[in-house]
């Protein structure tokens, strides 16, 4: 039965805006990392029914935007709207490396599946690739739009999909760099994107309430579902390949069948927009982050 497992109240001193959540095999334990307005980057051990602050990581100068767990968490990235993306060791909360991103270069940011590089999206519309070890720009992708609010790279590390303000979504081939498809489904800001555990499908979050449904071989729609009151923020999802979760400002998370292609749970827990909700590696919990301060964990059975 989906059910409130425990909510951490004031989590941060402002929104939060992200987070991820990864197990660890060294540490056998599951880490949740947040990031918030408060300019703070929080790793909290995660338990059954509770939560465990782990570490706080100072060091950014404006709000944490974006962070995100390396596939095994020993590696922790973060972007805030300084332009710093910084690079910390997870276990033991120590910075390893700061990435300068340029001025209004970097938004979201994302581990690649192979955790050898970070990539973020930008105001010129870039998609930036960084080396995790040497803190270099590799490459850059240009979408030849403006700017890239949304980030996700499929799980067989193939494909990275990129959301521009403008509601256009870019298909690229990581290896080669080339564009592959171009979706124009939606006409207002792509929010988040999230690709299935066989890499054959991509969901995506937008300003116009809904959340779209892709073949990605053929770059088709499948579905477009509504239920949202608001923007959809956010989408993720679950390592079953049969259920996603979406975020919006109308304050409530949600549970989808993908299949089925109908919403399973509503949460109304917070008291203001949800920026972010991630499900667990094996997919039967789900947490998610508001601009109330506060972090929610859900039972997904």
């Amino acid at each position: 039965m989906y059910a409130v497992q425990h909510k951490q109240t004031n989590a941060h001193d402002d929104g939060i805006w992200s987070c991820s959540w990864k197990h660890s095999p060294t540490e056998d334990q599951d880490f949740i990392v947040t990031g918030g307005l408060d300019d703070l980057v929080k790793v909290w051990r995660c338990g059954e029914d509770s939560m465990e602050l782990k570490h706080t990581l100072e060091g950014h100068q404006l709000g944490v935007v974006s962070v995100d767990l390396n596939s095994d968490a020993s590696l922790l990235a973060s972007n805030s709207l300084d332009c710093q993306i910084r690079l910390w060791d997870t276990a033991k909360g120590s910075l390893l490396r700061t990435i300068d991103a340029g001025p209004v270069d970097a938004w979201t940011v994302t581990f690649t599946p192979d955790n050898r590089n970070v990539i973020t999206g930008s105001h010129s519309g870039k998609i930036n690739i960084f080396n995790v070890d040497k803190g270099e720009k590799e490459s850059s992708l240009d979408t030849r739009g403006k700017f890239t609010m949304s980030l996700a790279c499929s799980p067989d590390g193939k494909y990275i999909a990129s959301g521009a303000i403008d509601g256009i979504i870019n298909i690229f081939d990581l290896a080669t760099g080339r564009l592959i498809h171009t979706l124009e489904g939606h006409a207002k800001p792509i929010r988040g994107l999230s690709f299935s555990p066989t890499s054959q499908v991509l969901i995506t979050a937008s300003d116009d309430g809904y959340i779209k449904i892709y073949d990605v071989a053929g770059a088709s729609l499948i579905a477009a579902l509504s239920g949202h009151a608001s923007w959809v923020l956010c989408v993720d999802f679950n390592s079953d390949n049969i259920r996603f979760a979406s975020g919006s400002s109308d304050r409530t998370c949600r549970v989808w069948n993908c299949g089925e292609r109908r919403c399973e749970a509503t949460f109304a827990d917070h008291s203001d927009q949800v920026w972010c909700c991630r499900f667990n590696s094996t997919g039967s919990r789900l947490c998610s982050v508001s601009d109330d301060k506060n972090i929610h964990l859900y039972d997904c059975p």
